[in-house]
């Protein structure tokens, strides 16, 4: 990647915004983690305006960097703790690890105490088992409220789950460009609902759901609300025991740098444990493991939950990030995010406005996560050419290019080198230079 041109269009010398990224940078408390991931060992943040790296990456609520920690951890698994131990390994570690780390999340990201949160399936299993769990544990109960804009696993996985037991889906018609409300959920639950599920942080706006209010409200109307937390988990401070949260679910690939295909976590509120029958029987919940007996007799306690034979290796990357958030604290990392979002709203304002995109997104930080919106009909042409010179966003229809900036591994100057080429790119294309590198390259 060719070095950006980072002066003034105007020959007004250098850019306050690169020198406000700069000066960011020096005094960022969260800094020295970025020198903990693949790539950017050797980051010098915040000294010269060359400390972008080598791939600008604005996609880390999509997926996140690995961790070099998690390299070394996975390498001495392979050839340590599986490579001798063998099957031993379940006896020393591997089969209370789903608890081990669900507890260390809990505590560092969740606001969950002990005995709560598993590591398991995917999103879309975890999601389902506990939807299904919680429709089916009241019966009398025929309605599930979702709203239009989830993110898709969530509206199929409900359908089919609605289709299966004969249930209606109740819709909130939300926002593209922000998402649901408490006054939205407190209009549509009633004494037919059973299940409310909704995304703390909306996948497409980056809008932030008020958590207590609307769990509040749905357990007014004797339901039972399922949180996703995919958007949220290890950007935004989550504490699901205040809050009263009956269920969450979670993926651990973005800001918990798991890695692609990581496995989900599930969070079942301790007093509704013993309630709850989660329908996919394996042989990982039942109370003996290897009884191998004729019928199922479900674990106590979180256990129950799981299914399978955990993915071990799936689930070894995320524990060096939830190490990192735990050091400093999710309050310390938020407070980054809200800072990030906040300056790249600055650029958006100053350089792409005056092109014609339009911010999708809340501009209030109370009410965004740690991502934002910004969209154009060129957006997509856009996101394809920056992917071609290593700036990474990503792109969701139909004109949404989404810039997700990661705490512990973004700086303030890659958010600018980012929104620049984005700038570049775009003026590039409205001139008529499509194809053509951005003016002063990349």
């Amino acid at each position: 990647m060719t070095q950006h041109d980072t002066t003034a269009p105007e020959g007004t010398g250098l850019d306050a915004h690169l020198a406000f990224a700069r000066r960011m940078d020096r005094i960022d408390g969260l800094g020295h983690y970025r020198r903990r991931f693949v790539g950017l060992e050797n980051s010098t943040a915040g000294t010269d305006a060359t400390d972008a790296p080598s791939v600008v990456y604005l996609d880390g609520n999509s997926l996140g960097r690995p961790t070099i920690a998690s390299v070394e951890r996975i390498a001495e698994f392979l050839t340590g703790a599986w490579g001798t131990r063998l099957i031993r390994g379940w006896d020393d570690e591997w089969m209370q690890l789903p608890l081990t780390i669900g507890d260390a999340l809990g505590n560092a990201a969740l606001g969950a105490a002990p005995g709560q949160v598993y590591i398991g399936d995917s999103t879309t299993v975890t999601l389902y088992k506990l939807a299904r769990a919680a429709v089916d544990s009241l019966p009398a109960r025929t309605e599930i409220v979702l709203d239009t804009d989830n993110f898709p696993t969530d509206r199929y996985v409900l359908a089919g789950i609605a289709a299966e037991r004969g249930l209606t889906l109740r819709w909130i018609e939300s926002s593209t460009t922000a998402g649901v409300t408490v006054d939205q959920v407190r209009a549509v639950v009633g004494p037919q609902t059973a299940l409310v599920v909704l995304s703390h942080v909306a996948y497409r706006s980056g809008f932030l759901a008020d958590v207590p209010a609307i769990t509040a409200a749905v357990h007014d109307a004797g339901a039972l609300v399922l949180w996703d937390l995919c958007h949220s988990v290890g950007s935004v401070p989550v504490n699901l025991d205040l809050d009263g949260v009956d269920l969450a679910v979670g993926c651990s690939y973005k800001y918990l740098n798991g890695g692609p295909g990581a496995p989900a976590f599930g969070y079942v509120r301790a007093e509704l444990q013993p309630d709850l029958a989660q329908p996919i029987q394996g042989w990982m919940g039942a109370a003996d493991v290897f009884a191998m007996g004729p019928g199922y007799v479900p674990a106590p306690g979180i256990r129950r939950f799981l299914s399978g034979t955990p993915a071990i290796v799936g689930m070894l990357a995320m524990q060096d990030t939830i190490q990192m958030i735990g050091e400093m604290g999710i309050d310390q990392v938020r407070a980054k995010s809200v800072a990030l979002t906040e300056f790249a709203l600055e650029l958006v304002d100053a350089w792409l406005v005056p092109l014609g995109v339009t911010v999708a997104s809340p501009r209030e930080h109370t009410h965004r996560g740690g991502h934002i919106t910004v969209n154009h009909p060129a957006m997509r042409q856009v996101t394809q050419i920056l992917w071609e010179h290593d700036v990474i966003p990503d792109f969701r229809a139909p004109e949404g290019l989404r810039i997700g900036l990661s705490p512990l591994c973004t700086s303030f100057v890659e958010t600018y080198q980012g929104v620049a080429a984005v700038r570049d790119v775009l003026r590039g294309i409205l001139l008529g230079q499509a194809g053509l590198a951005p003016a002063g390259g990349l």
